[in-house]
């Protein structure tokens, strides 16, 4: 190779390396404002990296993390106090409050969003897309893949079974929840058939008790009822609910509501479920 040419490659190499983008660096000060964000974070985020969740993320009733959230500043997804915390980065969904959410880039604070999830794929979307946003993408990538293989083992064992009862995710105000939702995929991991696909429910649906009971499905599968008095609830003590064989799963509200690990808890207990049906 002549002098020349070691020269000129060396000197593109230097111009390369100058127009070339810089890697950017993890933030430093991260912010939570939603409840399933906070709890993505707190799995991922390297230490001292997350400076505050919401309030939400600090109770037992909601959060299958409020331990660990409790250490932790906890906010109410308002502009002001986020903005107090002085965050390089806001982590929020895609029902954050746009005004909020627009203030907040007004004044130059990065923030990313999160959309809701509708199925296990989405899971593991969210844990790599929480990986890249924080800069932890080895770490988010190890538990997205032990997810991926924990998923496929709890639809292998529902295949094996030797039936797949009909059941209904049935909540507050008679919303049946369907196949083609986080929720409804949690319940075929754990060998279910869902019986809100046969009244054309798939995306999920208001569902009267008459329907309920024509429907007559083995198994109701009922969320745990909130503290207090909430109308919402009182139709899932009604004697027709009740006569079908329901079925309330322990904290099942805080384990499959957001985009986390946490949902295979939530398919093991039904999956324990199904195993006791007669």
């Amino acid at each position: 190779m002549s002098g020349f040419r070691r020269i000129s490659e060396a000197v593109l190499a230097g111009v390369l390396a100058l127009v070339a983008p810089a890697a950017a660096e993890p933030p430093e000060r991260v912010v939570s404002m939603n409840l399933c964000t906070d709890q993505l974070a707190l799995m991922l985020a390297a230490p001292g990296q997350l400076v505050s969740v919401t309030a939400f993320a600090q109770d037992p009733r909601q959060s299958a993390m409020a331990a660990e959230a409790a250490a932790l500043p906890a906010n109410h997804a308002r502009a002001e106090e986020v903005y107090a915390l002085a965050p390089d980065l806001v982590l929020a969904s895609d029902f954050t409050a746009p005004a909020t959410l627009a203030m907040l880039r007004r004044l130059g604070i990065a923030v990313e969003t999160f959309p809701a999830a509708t199925s296990l794929d989405d899971v593991a979307a969210a844990i790599r897309k929480m990986g890249s946003a924080l800069g932890r993408e080895a770490e988010a990538e190890a538990m997205a893949a032990r997810f991926e293989t924990d998923v496929a083992a709890l639809r292998a064992d529902a295949a094996a079974a030797p039936r797949h009862p009909r059941a209904l995710l049935y909540e507050a105000n008679g919303y049946a929840q369907g196949s083609d939702t986080l929720a409804g995929e949690i319940l075929a991991a754990a060998g279910f058939a869902n019986a809100a696909d046969e009244v054309g429910l798939a995306a999920g649906g208001m569902l009267s008790l008459e329907q309920l009971a024509m429907l007559a499905p083995e198994a109701v599968i009922l969320p745990e009822p909130p503290p207090g008095t909430a109308r919402g609830y009182e139709l899932l003590a009604h004697p027709v609910v009740q006569a079908l064989g329901a079925q309330a799963v322990p904290q099942s509200d805080r384990d499959w509501t957001c985009a986390t690990p946490h949902v295979l808890r939530a398919a093991a207990r039904l999956a324990e479920a199904r195993r006791k049906l007669p």
